[in-house]
């Protein structure tokens, strides 16, 4: 694969979020050699290293829900890159974590009420209210309600994902999209990166 780094991520919601993080950074990945790629899910982690193989020149980067943390985990162990991997470890290798998922970490990094405005401000604020209305919703925090609304309904999960970074504070931005994007910055600059394939 072209680039000198890759960064594995779920879905595409997850792509356009860092692309937009490292754009408000000042960078441009495809500039970089930095490839972000979805992979359609955390089930499919362990094909797509086997696939790539051992590449010494390829530095290897990525970002998971913390509910497929063990998919990701398995296979990094699998593809050689260690053993009993701890979160850490995990991150020296440049794979990062996200607390529940990448929308959580969106939500709490910009507070529940500045996302609702932002919900506002793209006509979205009656079927939020419905959501808010249903008996299984009704008794919820609005974080875990924003959530919910973000990854239902379509197209929206990906579409707010760059409107939320786009709204981010930039000494605020959740630690895992920072660390991704750190990580591959060495790779870029030409240091010796501390995670790749093989």
């Amino acid at each position: 694969m072209a680039g000198r780094a890759l960064v594995v991520v779920e879905g595409i919601s997850d792509r356009i979020a860092l692309a937009t993080l490292a754009r408000r950074r000042g960078r441009d990945l495809d500039a970089e050699g930095v490839s972000v790629v979805p992979i359609g899910g955390a089930q499919a982690i362990g094909r797509f290293l086997e696939r790539l193989g051992p590449q010494a020149d390829v530095t290897l980067a990525g970002l998971c829900d913390s509910g497929e943390e063990p998919e990701f985990r398995r296979a990094l162990e699998r593809a050689g890159l260690g053993s009993n991997l701890t979160l850490a470890d995990m991150e020296r290798l440049g794979f990062y974590v996200c607390v529940a998922d990448l929308e959580d970490e969106l939500i709490r990094s910009l507070g529940a009420d500045a996302v609702e405005k932002i919900v506002g401000a793209n006509g979205d604020l009656r079927p939020f209210r419905t959501l808010q209305k249903q008996a299984a919703w009704r008794e919820r925090p609005k974080e875990e309600q924003l959530r919910r609304f973000m990854g239902s309904g379509g197209r929206r999960k990906i579409r707010y994902a760059r409107l939320l970074v786009e709204a981010l504070d930039l000494e605020r931005v959740p630690r895992p999209l920072d660390g991704v994007l750190a990580h591959v910055r060495s790779a870029a600059a030409g240091d010796t990166p501390s995670g790749q394939a093989g």
